[in-house]
């Protein structure tokens, strides 16, 4: 994962709002949430988990309190939202199966490959597809054979009219989260410019180019897209 520059920087004002600004919405992440803790609920139970751009934590939290003998590895370049994820770790009693580290991949010491790797809304930053294809493909070099990747995205045919209709109930969204206006219009801005919104097909095809068997589409929301896939034995 190399440093990428974009207009969406989490600063310290932004990861302090962060939770708040999207409590509305939380009944689609807790959706999204459950979906990942089904597909991976064989994973061992002494499983270690990759949780790659984990922001303030909020998938890292649900899976540790869930799988209680879970080790968890939690990667995220933001410095703001790390120490955020780092507090409601401690908070929450599980810090001690996690470790931190403020970074890109490419800067994550080695260590015993993962079992699983969760990616969520982070691979549509990288603007160019050999940048994401190489991204997906230090995920799978951090991988056991067969371990799963769970990634999700903003995701669509920006040239069809079904996107532009989605965008509208989109946007709907973020006012009802109570998203100032004017960064909700930032956010129609940067659909194409900062953010790689692609068609689906795409997506998947990127994946399973980057060490991966084919995805597995298993939600979405508006927007976002999410699949699992192993990682090719």
């Amino acid at each position: 994962m190399q440093n990428q520059e974009s207009s969406i920087v989490f600063d310290q004002q932004r990861a302090s709002s962060y939770d708040q600004r999207l409590a509305k919405l939380a009944p689609l992440r807790d959706a999204l949430h459950l979906l990942i803790r089904l597909i991976l609920s064989d994973l061992p139970a002494e499983a270690r988990i990759l949780c790659v751009g984990v922001g303030t934590g909020s998938e890292l939290i649900y899976l540790a309190q869930t799988f209680p003998q879970w080790q968890f590895t939690a990667l995220e370049p933001a410095a703001p939202m790390l120490d955020i994820c780092r507090q409601r770790a401690e908070e929450s009693g599980i810090a001690p199966r996690c470790t931190f580290h403020g970074g890109y991949l490419d800067s994550l010491p080695s260590s015993d490959a993962f079992d699983a790797a969760t990616c969520l809304l982070v691979s549509h930053f990288f603007m160019q597809p050999q940048e994401r294809r190489n991204f997906f493909s230090q995920i799978a070099s951090r991988l056991q054979p067969n371990g799963y990747l769970v990634s999700s995205d903003i995701v669509s045919d920006m040239s069809t009219s079904a996107y532009q209709s989605l965008l509208e109930i989109w946007l709907r969204m973020l006012r009802y989260s109570e998203i100032p206006a004017e960064e909700v219009d930032n956010f129609r801005a940067a659909y194409g410019r900062d953010v790689a919104v692609l068609p689906p097909f795409e997506v998947e095809s990127i994946i399973a180019s980057s060490g991966f068997n084919t995805p597995v589409l298993f939600f979405q929301t508006l927007l976002i897209h999410a699949w699992y896939a192993k990682r090719k034995a």
